[in-house]
């Protein structure tokens, strides 16, 4: 048995296919299976249920990998945290962000990382939440920006907050309420606003608002991006609720008008495992950074 078995083993779990597992371990289908049949020999245990269609995992198959994942979790880390003593500052780091975030947090923060870590090389990934949570529990990324509260708790996870980014109410420009300079909750209630579909953390924090000022879901249209729902809010469908970070500087389409006092927001954070070896880097980023 070797960390190579263990990314054949991982990779088959994954793609659920000896042929795309192949592919994705650069090597081939015939040599990736008989390295799996000597680790099945070797374990005792048969791993995977092999059919001319598919291939299924077994259930001691699937405690297996779960083992595999975390073995080769660690010895990654081990090659990171040799690297990362001969220049904490220096090599790759994995950021994700979720997609009603990245587009608009990205490109501000991207230049002051490069600038105060110039031999960083950054490599960027765009998920929904759930998602970016699963893949920082496996170490496939390094860390993600997140909003608060988490889905899950989980003390694996160092959570530190960056800022508070107020939400707006986006509007037509020819609605009741586009001549206010800010709204209130009475202002909106009863108001039907335009949300993403299921799995969006932005759907959520629009339904706490809707919950807390008596405002409605429009319930004949979801969205699959904040970039739709504005072209919706354009095309005079209704309202939305956006973001501060997406609001742009000039749109002659659509009023974005702020709540009185900023009342209702959402909490930015940088999330990462507790054990990373990244994790002393990360903080001189919070702190140099945000």
């Amino acid at each position: 048995m070797n960390i190579r078995d263990l990314r054949y083993l991982v990779a088959v779990a994954k793609y659920k296919h000896f042929g795309r597992a192949a592919k994705a371990s650069h090597v081939s289908q015939p040599a990736l299976s008989m390295q799996l049949k000597k680790l099945e020999d070797t374990l005792g245990v048969t791993v995977f249920e092999r059919t001319n269609k598919n291939v299924m995992i077994t259930a001691i198959g699937e405690q297996l990998v779960t083992k595999a994942q975390q073995v080769l979790q660690a010895a990654d880390e081990m090659l990171l945290l040799a690297k990362t003593f001969q220049d904490p500052e220096a090599g790759e780091i994995r950021l994700g962000a979720f997609p009603t975030l990245a587009p608009y947090l990205l490109p501000k923060v991207m230049p002051k990382i490069i600038k105060v870590f110039p031999k960083l090389k950054l490599l960027l990934l765009e998920e929904k939440t759930d998602v970016l949570i699963e893949k920082l529990k496996q170490g496939d990324i390094d860390a993600a920006f997140l909003a608060m509260p988490l889905p899950i708790d989980d003390d694996a996870l160092q959570c530190t907050v960056l800022f508070e980014e107020p939400f707006y109410i986006a509007m037509p420009k020819a609605h009741r309420l586009a001549k206010l300079k800010k709204v209130t909750k009475k202002d909106i209630k009863d108001e039907k606003l335009l949300l993403l579909d299921e799995g969006h953390c932005l759907r959520k924090q629009a339904l706490d608002v809707c919950e807390l000022t008596g405002a409605f879901e429009q319930q004949d249209f979801r969205a699959t991006s904040l970039e739709t729902l504005r072209e919706m809010v354009a095309a005079n469908v209704g309202m939305t609720l956006v973001p501060e970070l997406a609001v742009p500087k000039r749109d002659s389409r659509i009023t974005y008008l702020p709540f009185c006092n900023h009342y209702y927001s959402r909490s930015i954070a940088l999330v990462w495992r507790k054990t990373s070896v990244r994790g002393g880097l990360l903080q001189k980023l919070v702190k140099k950074v945000f």
